[in-house]
């Protein structure tokens, strides 16, 4: 997320009530999660663990718990709890806008573009030409969607990612205040569930064909014709490279890369990284040639 203008690191350290190390004036220009943050961004990291990738990440304000020595060209926000203040940073600068009306008056809506019935679409939204969006669709605050777009009823467009901090009392929420990117050519079936980035986007590639019940997670990046089938979950931060086939009921866990033209077999559980130009199947994971001479092999044993 950027903001609207320019912040000092001393004006940002005034809003959460935190010391510093750095220059007054040093410039602040947005707030991201470490894996989309660039130079000017606040980061913030609160185990141990992750200090040194937050610390030589591109991002030259670092949100921290902790004091450490301070990396050249970079500054330092000292929290005793970097989360909540990353929160409240999130409010600051991008406060939950309200919507009065089904259709909100700051919406672009292109040429040729059908609303169906019952429809909501939130502040900020914009959808090209030649779209056809079903009844019963809501597309939430800021979401982009190009040109010739099918959205089916009852698909949820920038939901709230599921990142949550776990404290004694319960479940701290990360707030979210990114986005959905659609591209041109989609087609995204009924009771899908598309949530938006914590501080980024959540990508849908141009021509990439969704089934009905699909749940992308936050800051996942799907390539260009990419086939996605029923019931598939993707976890967040998750990067599908182009023309990938996903079968029914695979789930993919988080922070992983799909090689472009891989297919995977339903009811896969993608668990690591895969290569593309493969066959998958199985859980755990492997080719799915391997898997059958496996099978193949254990069911000789068997009947010996």
């Amino acid at each position: 997320m950027k903001f609207a203008q320019k912040q000092s690191l001393k004006n940002i350290a005034e809003i959460i009530n935190s010391d510093y190390v750095g220059a007054d004036e040093f410039p602040v220009f947005g707030m991201n999660e470490i894996h989309v943050v660039e130079t000017g961004d606040i980061v913030f990291v609160d185990h141990p663990k992750y200090y040194e990738k937050a610390l030589q990440s591109a991002a030259t304000i670092i949100l921290i718990n902790k004091s450490v020595d301070c990396p050249k060209g970079k500054a330092l926000l000292i929290s005793d709890d970097p989360f909540r203040d990353f929160n409240k940073l999130a409010n600051h600068f991008n406060s939950f806008q309200v919507s009065n009306s089904s259709i909100s008056k700051t919406a672009q809506i292109g040429k040729e573009t059908i609303i169906q019935p019952n429809v909501f679409i939130g502040n900020n939204v914009i959808i090209g030409d030649n779209c056809f969006i079903h009844a019963n669709v809501t597309i939430n605050n800021g979401a982009q969607i190009g040109n010739n777009v099918t959205i089916h009823s009852g698909t949820v467009i920038g939901g709230d990612a599921f990142y949550y901090k776990n404290r004694v009392e319960g479940f701290d929420k990360l707030v979210s205040t990114g986005i959905v990117l659609i591209q041109d050519d989609v087609e995204i079936g009924s009771n899908c569930s598309i949530d938006r980035g914590v501080s980024g986007k959540t990508t849908i590639g141009k021509g990439t064909k969704i089934d009905n019940l699909v749940q992308v997670g936050h800051d996942t990046i799907i390539g260009k014709k990419c086939l996605i089938a029923s019931q598939v979950g993707i976890a967040g931060c998750v990067i599908i490279e182009d023309e990938v086939t996903l079968w029914g009921q695979v789930g993919v866990r988080s922070d992983i890369r799909i090689g472009e033209n891989a297919v995977v077999l339903g009811q896969t559980g993608v668990t690591k990284s895969i290569a593309g130009g493969k066959t998958y199947s199985g859980n755990p994971i492997q080719e799915a040639r391997q898997q059958l001479k496996e099978l193949a092999t254990l069911k000789r044993l068997v009947k010996k």
